[in-house]
């Protein structure tokens, strides 16, 4: 594997909690990339302890949202990593700026690998949480991942659907699949002639005056001193324009229904994206899965705003059901 160069200091968009102990680590996936996570640890903690990884949102790095959660989690007792996916942040992977479905499902279930072999952590206590993206990502794995005790997604995407569909299924036709294949296709041409993959773009910048809602509600986070860093793709030039062609053709969820674990989808009110969370919703089956709707909220609440994001709900929940059978 790539020796990775890893950053010494602390560059996370948050302050550092003085009630954990914080270190680097690495992990691999089955197909040999080397993972970077954060990992936090309860100071004067004892025995096994249960344990979450946390990833997300789609474009971002660990030293954002997933940070936060990881560390607030921590501090309420749970032993916690935040990592970077495949091909993105301090993580290994070759060509840089690519998703994968089918990788980045894998990215969660290796992080339960690397978790379920600490001595410190009790491997019948393992959870996972997913932002944004990764979100739909952490409830695929759940659906294959049966060592997954608990799934959490907050502020959900599912990346194949508005990939191949459109926001609210807006483009979810034959031919308009076939338009934006014609494209990607025409693209990968282009990259092979070129010897790179030309990247979509991040978060557009300067902002346009007539940008839709979402838009600027991405902005607001990626490009402000808010939730900027210099390793965010959707802070700087964005994936690989071909990423697409994947998740158009291999959608997620498709086995949710059969998820025996608990769930927690949480989704803010007024979140352009709050349909994802309502529908799979729809799809999961048992008494352990709930819908939490947060009033008022958009988006990009759910990525940090501590006031909003309900972490005493979190908590209750990955309590309650880690310890159940």
């Amino acid at each position: 594997m790539k020796k990775l160069k890893l950053t010494k200091k602390w560059d996370k968009v948050f302050p550092k909690s003085e009630k954990v102990n914080h270190e680097k680590i690495t992990f691999h996936n089955r197909y040999g990339i080397l993972l970077v996570a954060d990992l936090y640890i309860p100071k004067n903690a004892l025995g096994k302890l249960p344990a979450i990884a946390v990833c997300g949102p789609f474009g971002a790095v660990k030293e954002q949202s997933s940070g936060l959660y990881a560390q607030t989690l921590a501090e309420r007792g749970f032993l916690t990593i935040a990592f970077d996916p495949s091909f993105t942040g301090e993580s290994g992977g070759e060509p840089r700026y690519v998703a994968s479905p089918d990788i980045n499902t894998e990215d969660f279930c290796a992080a339960v690998d690397y978790l379920s072999c600490r001595n410190d952590v009790d491997k019948e206590k393992i959870g996972i949480i997913g932002i944004c993206g990764w979100g739909g990502m952490a409830i695929n794995a759940a659906a294959i991942d049966t060592r997954i005790k608990v799934t959490i997604a907050s502020t959900m995407y599912d990346m194949t659907r508005v990939n191949a569909k459109g926001y609210f299924d807006s483009t979810d036709s034959e031919e308009a699949r076939y338009e934006i294949k014609k494209a990607l296709n025409a693209q990968r041409i282009q990259d092979y002639k070129n010897g790179y993959y030309e990247l979509g773009g991040g978060v557009i910048d300067p902002l346009p005056s007539d940008a839709p809602f979402y838009v600027k509600d991405y902005y607001d986070y990626y490009k402000t001193p808010r939730g900027y860093h210099k390793r965010s793709l959707n802070s700087n030039g964005g994936w690989n324009k071909t990423s697409a062609l994947s998740f158009i053709n291999m959608p997620i969820l498709a086995y949710s229904n059969e998820i025996k674990s608990a769930v927690m989808l949480i989704h803010g009110e007024k979140a352009h994206s709050c349909y994802f969370s309502k529908d799979v919703f729809k799809q999961l089956k048992g008494d352990n899965k709930e819908l939490v709707i947060i009033p008022n909220a958009v988006h990009t609440d759910l990525y940090d705003r501590t006031d909003i994001i309900p972490f005493d709900k979190i908590e209750n929940f990955f309590s309650t059901y880690m310890n159940k059978e």
